[in-house]
């Protein structure tokens, strides 16, 4: 089963809601939003439609280390997810966030941490992870680890999530060509259920566009 998603509304959430089925929630890394807007996210979602929640950025600033701050970001974290009926959140590392033993230690506490209030957790590192040690510290944990497709191929594991942040950043667009490959990536991978999420600029076309590709309604 794939998922295609976004990471926020890029559009209005209404019209939003008519294209996909799932979506990351990013105003949660930068600060609470308001309880009224939460509500109306639920109340015009469709009945079957899936939230996930993106951790707060005093998470990535404290560096996985759990503490009073982390605990803190957590607990807000939670209270939002549990009025959207959001089972999933989602960890992004820092760039320069570097793969090494004290590194590793910190987010698999973390991990252990975050699994205690949510069903799903995702975590991207930084870009200096090798995907397969990642997947590796999700196994250990029973979460799950980002990564982008394009870049590092698909995930071996039964149950996979994929980032998409643009092939040049943020402001980057994905061309036909790579849409392609994305399709074919996807149909190859023998994950059991995926998620598909775009997180550059174009996202709400380029994930219809990739949606096309695989013939998904």
């Amino acid at each position: 089963m794939i998922t295609v998603g976004c990471a926020g509304f890029a559009v209005p959430a209404t019209r939003y809601f008519k294209e996909y089925a799932f979506v990351e929630i990013q105003e949660t890394h930068r600060a609470a939003p308001g309880p009224g807007t939460v509500r109306r996210w639920r109340r015009e979602a469709p009945k079957d439609f899936k939230f996930a929640v993106l951790g707060p950025r005093e998470v990535t600033q404290e560096g996985f280390r759990p503490g009073k701050v982390v605990e803190t970001a957590l607990v807000g974290l939670v209270e939002i997810a549990a009025e959207l009926e959001a089972k999933t959140a989602v960890f992004v590392a820092a760039p320069d966030f570097p793969q090494n033993r004290t590194n590793k230690a910190a987010l698999k506490d973390f991990l252990k941490l975050a699994k205690e209030s949510f069903p799903i957790v995702v975590f991207e590192p930084g870009l200096e992870w090798d995907p397969e040690d990642a997947d590796s510290l999700a196994d250990e944990t029973g979460t799950l680890a980002a990564r982008d497709p394009l870049q590092h191929g698909a995930s071996k594991r039964p149950v996979a999530y994929y980032r998409l942040p643009g092939p040049a950043g943020h402001k980057s667009r994905y061309e036909d060509p790579a849409i392609e490959r994305l399709a074919e990536i996807a149909h190859e991978a023998r994950n059991e259920a995926a998620h598909y999420v775009f997180a550059n600029v174009d996202m709400f076309a380029d994930a219809k566009r990739f949606k096309k590709a695989l013939k998904i309604p």
